[in-house]
């Protein structure tokens, strides 16, 4: 896979600056010293990829691992296929998300990348970032804890769990994960599928289409095609309460 050469952050770039206000990697660039002259120890480390056109791979299973990608605009799902050539949803990755870290061990990434809308990535030297972790502590437990979050939140989707349990969890999971990022928590338009959230919840289309009718009727969203609206996040959080973090 070829790669755009190295570039770095300008001062008015405001649109990388808000993104940075959210970016999972915002705990690094404090450490190197963002917003003074010690950023240029990041810049170093970045470069933006992108971008991506609907259905464009980021990265596809089996491809060397040499960076980790921080999403800047667009989503990007993550998936793998069996060998029965079935596909898995592992994740959807929203803007100031991180995607890659799975590829750490094996050296290779194991899942497939790819662009639900257009996207635009920053691309991380991950050997380069490695040996900033060795340097600043700080960094190496900023890692550890983007690791931790991202085992604790595919052991808990493995877990025995209701239909609607998962499917509240997933919805106030992507609510308040916009929020984090300065954008409405109430209202937000679908990138993903309804099969792909299926596939990621585990469960069938059908049973998905039947809880988001329940949830309707029960006054707790308002959902047209891939426009949902949240009408009681407080009853609906109650509901995935199990699925997610305290």
């Amino acid at each position: 896979m070829d790669f755009p050469e190295y570039v770095q952050l300008g001062a008015d770039d405001h649109e990388v600056a808000n993104f940075c206000r959210t970016c999972a990697f915002a705990n690094v660039c404090r450490v190197v010293g963002y917003g003074n002259s010690e950023l240029s120890t990041l810049h170093c480390l970045v470069e933006h990829v992108g971008p991506f056109r609907a259905g464009e791979f980021v990265f596809r299973d089996g491809h060397p691992f040499r960076a980790i990608f921080a999403v800047r605009a667009g989503t990007v799902k993550t998936f793998m296929v069996d060998h029965d050539g079935r596909e898995h949803v592992l994740g959807f990755h929203l803007p100031g998300e991180v995607i890659g870290l799975n590829a750490i061990y094996a050296d290779r990434f194991p899942c497939n990348a790819v662009a639900l809308e257009e996207a635009r990535l920053c691309r991380l030297s991950f050997p380069a970032m490695s040996a900033l972790a060795s340097q600043r502590p700080a960094v190496q437990k900023h890692l550890f804890q983007m690791l931790s979050k991202e085992i604790g939140a595919v052991s808990l989707l493995a877990g025995d769990h209701r239909s609607d349990e998962r499917v509240a969890a997933f919805l106030t999971d992507l609510s308040e994960r916009y929020a984090a990022r300065g954008r409405s928590s109430q209202s937000f338009h679908f990138s993903m599928s309804r099969t792909d959230i299926a596939n990621y919840l585990r469960l069938a289309s059908e049973t998905v289409s039947r809880v988001l009718t329940r949830f309707r009727s029960a006054g707790l969203i308002d959902i047209d095609g891939r426009e949902l609206t949240i009408l009681d996040a407080n009853r609906l959080r109650g509901i995935g309460q199990g699925l997610l973090p305290n």
